[in-house]
């Protein structure tokens, strides 16, 4: 099934949008335009999450939360240096060396500004040291020539420095090129499974939409989670695919389907989650993969919170995240998609039944 003009369309605004933890606001502004005319409301925490709720007719209905996150890996500045460089703080996981020569926007409170990254001086790769070099040893270059013309643009401490991408198709349209597909995936997804939905009366509440600073700590959905008091939650987030390395016995394969996250560092999947996604997912003809992570969601904080909240991830594969060019595969979006729809449409109050008797 090929990809829809206006999913792309989506695809796009929200993966070229520029929001690092904590300074989300561009991404926000697009998820509530997107999400007000198909939820009966939206709220935005002051911490910065945005959640639209969709109610369902009947009383007492159980309530079932969805959550991206918006937020992207990014850095911020630290210090200017007097003839103009900057010094910066990594916001969220970096690999050291996909961080040299790239194209960034400063944002300061004065405008949008460019800004690249500078390459790895080659003393410090031929130092004996070099696993140890870090982000914060590189400096971002805007070309001022000292630090009392950056403060003049407006440049301060704190201010982020986000990748500069356009997003793209593939020669044979297969894959996307973008970056922060982790978690825009998310985002998206959540967009086009409520429009799906939007003629739908749900027998239960669902709460939907995404989270902030998720990349430095599932710092935001821990509020959202308090908030609403969900009785089972999803998360939907973009995991890394192993597939470009030399042992192929790996995780996370490009045209395998979803993501059924079974196991990360900070949760075990519910079992009764697991197990009536897996059903789901064979019932309905959807590709999917098992997935062992060695990094979290949101879900591995809902799920400690409150009493106890059942909890799972819908996610999908896509390389060389944490950086500035991912690629992911358009069937594993659509997999994910439609894994999404049925799980939100099957849901009821018998299944959170099964899921609280595990």
């Amino acid at each position: 099934m090929p990809l829809e003009e206006h999913s792309y369309t989506l695809i796009k605004k929200l993966t070229e949008a520029q929001g690092i933890s904590g300074q989300e606001s561009r991404v926000r502004e697009i998820l509530i335009e997107e999400m007000t005319p198909i939820v009966d409301d939206i709220e935005v925490s002051p911490l910065g999450n945005v959640f639209g709720i969709k109610r369902s007719k009947q009383e007492n209905a159980p309530r079932l939360m969805v959550a991206a996150h918006m937020d992207e890996v990014g850095f911020m500045v630290r210090n200017i240096q007097e003839n103009g460089l900057i010094q910066v703080v990594a916001i969220g996981g970096w690999n050291v060396y996909g961080v040299s020569a790239q194209r960034f926007t400063l944002q300061t409170a004065q405008g949008d500004y460019p800004i690249i990254s500078s390459m790895v001086a080659p003393h410090l790769l031929r130092n004996k040291k070099q696993g140890n070099l870090k982000p914060e040893q590189i400096l971002f270059d805007a070309g001022f020539t000292s630090k009392e013309e950056a403060e003049k643009y407006g440049v301060r401490p704190g201010d982020a420095i986000v990748p500069n991408v356009e997003t793209i198709k593939t020669a044979n349209e297969t894959h996307i090129i973008s970056k922060a597909w982790d978690n825009r995936y998310g985002c998206t997804v959540i967009i086009e499974v409520l429009q799906q939905l939007q003629d739908i009366d749900l027998p239960y509440d669902l709460i939907i939409g995404a989270s902030v600073q998720e990349e430095v700590g599932l710092r935001g959905i821990k509020g959202a989670v308090h908030q609403y008091k969900p009785d089972a939650f999803i998360a939907v987030d973009c995991s890394p695919a192993g597939d470009t390395e030399i042992n192929q016995d790996v995780q996370g394969k490009l045209g395998e389907g979803f993501l059924l996250r079974t196991f990360d560092p900070g949760m075990i999947t519910h079992p009764a989650w697991l197990n009536y996604l897996r059903e789901i997912a064979t019932e309905e003809e959807i590709k999917f993969q098992t997935y062992f992570s060695q990094g979290g969601t949101d879900a591995g904080a809902a799920h400690q919170m409150n009493e106890g909240v059942p909890s799972a991830v819908i996610g999908m594969p896509a390389r060389y995240i944490h950086g500035h060019q991912t690629l992911f595969r358009i069937d594993d979006y659509l997999s994910a998609r439609e894994m999404l729809f049925q799980t939100l449409k099957q849901f009821d109050a018998k299944v959170l039944v099964r899921l609280l008797n595990k």
